[in-house]
């Protein structure tokens, strides 16, 4: 029947699977109507609650024994709710016990009066928190009369960690049947409190020595349960309750442990709001049996969801930063900072970024693993000017040794560009730092790249170039074109967007000039149109040439280039002949007539105009 010998042998692995044909059994035994032998089964699993023999797996233990308490408690209830059915009207989810017949009320009193007898503690306490629900087909009061007499039997338990998993099964039970029974919840709580002291008894102690388990380590084991109990206090809870919850653990010496759970717990705005106060606890915490940097992790947590007081921003900081500085570990280090960075970008200006990031820079060598801070500061500054005037984000992206990161951390800084630059700009800081990203991304190209994965590249890219304006100052204009000509030669979309962009240039200096060109122009426009007929032979689609010397030869025809316009013509004439009978479109082969005909069509027209 799942006996706890069988399962005080086996590996963690063994142990899981066992624990998950205990589930199956139990659901065998009751599909068979074996409900005494489902009932043992439960009674077995909920025992191995007390055994605390390897702490460590204890947490997992509970989630998964709990699981078969749930699905014995759902089939109790379940099954008594059947019978309450007559002339096949089933009772509505608001039922009253008076609607509940006799049968019904007899055969669950008989499953309360079953768990009421078993003689341990521990099992008798879970089962009957298990089928805490059925206490409604028997009278009004019957949950909110149980709650406090559970609550009251957790302190027979002697191991602290067991009953604060204990309590943290009551408080999820209690939630799920009674969500307004709140001061059940809160007694568990304080109870907990009053019991904390037994964690350094001699009893707990003297296991941890036999074990070879660290505080710090033991201390972990109690987080999910106490975040748990925390969490089902702090839903819907009123200021005044959080208030004293965190009056109660000052009063405990702020003890690491309570001090995240609250953190982790409570609302953002109840901690931003209090975010010195925490910090003053958190400075008194002693250190050795719980870390103070996940501490400030967890304030920093907070602080990214709410914001502190205007007047204690930067003492905050301060503090923060003091800790987190001092941290040797690059992985916690790391861990703390990344949510430091983003309260940092949030609510300060470059100067104290480019410390921050100095910072991580002078922690962080390039073989360590570090990549997680960077959204944070790209999420925050939109200002690009602003960005990459900080001294030291270059340097910090230079740190993302493995290619595929930093292509990553290109990609998003391109994505932030285009979607928040707002007007077109030609600030050398900008332009040299995104040339180098856009290089970056570009370089990464290679044979084995995705198609979609070079077309997401060259958009990005393509956002990039199209942002660029230097006014009236059409030569620099041209220059940049040529510069990102050479750079991006590997993605065709950008080589096409550069000839129609230099196409779009010339076109603009006919307007400027009203379409009389003085010798200086007619020189420039001559220099766009030898731009782009020594670049379109470098594409490989051949409707895409055709396209693009018909466009470049309007273009010269407009501007009264009159030979370069010829060439252009000459040229397409003599790709006609090389155009393959089918083509690929979008994947699928199809006929290249009407494609064919489409362009022949257009030249004609142009060719009708041509001196």
């Amino acid at each position: 029947q799942g006996s706890q010998k069988e399962l005080l042998n086996l590996t963690q692995q063994d142990y899981m699977n066992r624990i998950e044909e205990l589930n199956q059994s139990l659901k065998d035994a009751w599909s068979s109507d074996q409900k005494v032998k489902a009932l043992k089964i439960v009674i077995q699993c909920s025992k191995l609650l007390s055994d605390t023999t390897v702490i460590q797996f204890y947490p997992s233990k509970f989630v998964l024994i709990t699981d078969i308490l749930d699905t014995f408690g759902k089939l109790v209830y379940e099954r008594i709710l059947t019978m309450c059915v007559d002339n096949r009207v089933s009772l509505p989810d608001n039922f009253s016990p008076e609607s509940v017949n006799d049968t019904a009320k007899e055969t669950c009193l008989n499953w309360f009066f079953k768990i009421a007898s078993i003689r341990e503690l521990i099992p008798r306490f879970y089962v009957e928190a298990a089928i805490l629900k059925c206490n409604k087909f028997l009278s009004k009061m019957g949950i909110s009369e149980c709650l406090p007499r559970l609550t009251s039997m957790i302190r027979g338990i002697g191991d602290p960690l067991v009953a604060v998993y204990a309590r943290a099964y009551l408080c999820r039970v209690g939630m799920e049947v009674a969500p307004q029974l709140k001061e059940s919840l809160n007694k568990n709580f304080f109870d907990f409190l009053l019991t904390f002291k037994q964690i350094h008894g001699d009893t707990v102690q003297n296991q941890l020595v036999v074990q070879c388990v660290e505080i710090p380590l033991y201390l972990t084991l109690y987080s999910p349960a106490i975040d748990w109990i925390l969490q089902c206090i702090a839903y819907r809870a009123p200021e005044v309750l959080l208030t004293e919850m965190m009056e109660r653990c000052k009063k405990l010496g702020n003890n690491a442990l309570l001090l995240n759970s609250v953190m982790s717990a409570f609302r953002a705005e109840f901690i931003a709001a209090r975010s010195m106060d925490f910090i003053g606890m958190i400075k008194e915490c002693d250190e050795s049996g719980f870390p103070k940097h996940l501490l400030f992790r967890s304030l920093g947590l907070n602080l990214a969801l709410a914001d502190p007081p205007e007047n204690d921003r930067l003492q905050i900081l301060n503090e923060a930063w003091k800790v987190i500085t001092k941290l040797k570990n690059p992985q916690d280090y790391i861990n703390c900072a990344e949510v430091w960075v983003e309260y940092t970008c949030r609510h300060f200006t470059k100067r104290e970024v480019n410390t921050v990031l100095a910072d991580v820079i002078k922690h962080m060598t390039p073989d360590r693993a570090f990549e997680d801070a960077y959204p944070q500061v790209i999420t925050y500054i939109y200002d690009f000017s602003l960005l990459f005037s900080v001294e030291k984000f270059l340097p910090f992206l230079d740190m993302f040794q493995k290619e595929s990161v930093r292509v990553e951390v290109c990609k998003c800084i391109m994505e932030s560009f285009i979607k928040h630059q707002q007007e077109s700009t030609k600030d050398p800081v900008i332009l040299n730092a995104l040339l180098h990203i856009c290089k970056t991304m570009h370089d990464s190209v290679n044979a084995l790249t995705l198609e979609d994965e070079k077309r997401m590249l060259a958009a990005l890219i393509n956002g990039f170039i199209k942002m660029v304006s230097f006014g009236r100052d059409f030569e620099q204009q041209l220059s940049f074109y040529v510069e990102a000509r050479s750079m991006f030669c590997n993605l065709e979309p950008v080589l096409v967007q550069l000839i129609h962009s230099v196409n779009q240039l010339a076109m603009e200096t006919r307007k400027v000039m009203k379409g009389n060109h003085s010798r200086k122009t007619a020189a420039f426009v001559r220099a766009c149109v030898a731009f782009c007929f020594i670049t379109i032979p470098s594409l490989s689609s051949i409707f895409t040439r055709l396209n693009l010397y018909l466009h470049s030869g309007q273009v010269a025809l407009a501007n009264q280039c009159l030979s370069q316009a010829d060439a252009f013509f000459k040229a397409a004439v003599s790709l006609v002949p090389e155009v393959p009978k089918m083509i690929s479109v979008d994947g699928k082969m199809r006929p290249s007539d009407a494609f064919l005909l489409e362009f022949l069509c257009n030249f004609f027209s142009t060719l009708l105009v041509v001196p």
